[in-house]
């Protein structure tokens, strides 16, 4: 009943990780390569994170 009330721990990340992107594709756009790059990298990080707390509270 009262996880009704409880925040969701992976909303903040997603966004996290749903900026990120956004920001790569915009770095790719614009041909910045190597920024494009970084933002991938600390995105899939970002992710593996989600991953894991989700993974944790299914079991």
């Amino acid at each position: 009943m009262f996880n009704l009330f409880k925040s969701n721990p992976t909303k903040k990340l997603r966004r996290q990780y749903d900026k990120l992107l956004e920001r790569a594709m915009h770095a790719q756009r614009n041909g910045d390569i190597k920024t494009y790059s970084m933002l991938t990298a600390e995105s899939e990080t970002l992710y593996k994170q989600i991953e894991a707390i989700e993974n944790k509270d299914r079991a």
